[in-house]
């Protein structure tokens, strides 16, 4: 019997809808946790929470939730035009970083086009590419798992619409040397956009720090994505921006849902983008969490991705569903973790880094869980057996 899901474009009903991270309640209520019990690493949320500053803000703008918000966004974008020296008219607002890149492939991928990005890449690229019914071009990682420019630099031909880079990336937490991004980004034809997502770029030291809002006056067809989700703690708020110039922001905000950020995420956005003291404690305790989570890998003999962002990638031993097996278990000790077998990653695992208190929770679990899956994980668990 024809339905309208019947008519439906087939590539479509062929996404698989994005799987996030497994929510507290959830696991609290199917192992018999008390939510407090509850670890979670799995999301790359900060762990400190949102800036005080940022809260009072939200509160504050609650008071008035009867009417809609601000759908130009007008005192955000002053805020973010003010902290980094960038005209407010190069900047699109989305409800979340994650709604920047939809919009961009909305607007610049259709079904005869292409789009471009490396393999073990963010996973919204190849679904915003499919809902487009664009076609995806899947570069193959380096041996680091890094994006693998020449060869994407060669993928990209006329029919190429988007070139997708995340810096750093996600879920391996890779980086690319502003030099190699700026000299890929030269050499892209001017017709192709190049979508450059920053989403953990608040988490880099000083020394890996580079401004690409200045590379927007010379390209016209880059954009930058940035996100208050992650060092600045305001995920449950859902709250991202975009820089390019003009002729670009035109295009996304055509098809920008009106009102699609609303009144406590700008107001905490606002107050978030100056609390530098809360951004400076936050990158600290990522950078210490990072080196307590690694220390303890190397310890356990676990394999590591070093990283850029505020998560690490280990991979969990040489069977082919290592990774979910470590998943499962840390489940039952009340430690939730991401399992990345959707990024072509099954024997990996990635952990978020929480406060020191957390990490050291999935660390006892890692090291109580590891023992007893030595054999399965080890991938020749049949061959010892017989």
């Amino acid at each position: 019997m024809d339905s309208p899901s019947s008519i439906a474009p087939p590539y479509v009903r062929g996404i698989a809808p994005y799987q996030g991270g497994r929510p507290i309640s959830e696991i609290a209520r199917e192992f018999g946790f008390a939510e407090f019990q509850i670890v979670k690493l799995a999301s790359n949320e900060n762990p400190l929470g949102m800036s005080p500053k940022a809260r009072e803000a939200m509160l504050a703008a609650a008071a008035d939730l009867g009417r809609y918000p601000d759908g130009n966004g007008f005192e955000l974008k002053a805020a973010i035009s003010k902290r980094f020296g960038i005209p407010t008219d190069w900047i699109t607002l989305g409800n979340g970083s994650n709604d920047i890149l939809e919009l961009a492939a909305h607007a610049f991928l259709q079904p005869d086009r292409e789009s471009v990005y490396s393999q073990h890449s963010f996973a919204v690229y190849a679904l915003a590419t499919q809902a487009t019914g664009a076609k995806a071009v899947v570069v193959p990682a380096t041996a680091a798992l890094g994006h693998d420019l020449p060869a994407m630099r060669k993928a990209v031909n006329d029919r190429t619409g988007i070139v997708w880079i995340a810096n750093p990336n996600n879920p391996t937490g890779t980086f690319l040397k502003p030099a190699e991004v700026i000299a890929f980004i030269k050499d892209i034809p001017a017709r192709t956009l190049i979508v450059l997502d920053e989403a953990y770029t608040e988490y880099l030291s000083d020394i890996d720090r580079y401004n690409a809002f200045e590379w927007v006056a010379q390209y016209p067809n880059l954009l930058v994505s940035r996100s208050f989700s992650k060092a600045y703690g305001l995920a449950g708020l859902r709250i991202g921006f975009g820089v390019a110039r003009p002729e670009i922001t035109d295009l996304l905000n055509r098809i920008r849902q009106p009102f699609n950020v609303n009144s406590m995420a700008q107001a905490a956005a606002c107050a978030a983008l100056f609390d530098d003291e809360f951004l400076t404690l936050s990158r600290r305790v990522n950078q210490e969490g990072l080196a307590q989570i690694a220390a303890a890998a190397k310890d356990l003999g676990l394999s590591i991705v070093p990283s850029w962002g505020n998560f690490l990638l280990i991979k969990m031993g040489d069977a082919a569903d290592a990774g979910m097996q470590v998943f499962q278990a840390l489940l039952a000790k009340g430690v939730i973790t991401r399992p990345v077998a959707n990024y072509g990653l099954p024997q990996w695992l990635r952990i978020s880094i929480g406060t020191r208190e957390e990490n050291a929770r999935c660390i006892e679990a890692l090291r109580e869980v590891l023992p007893s899956l030595a054999m399965k994980l080890s991938g020749d668990a049949r061959a010892k057996a017989g």
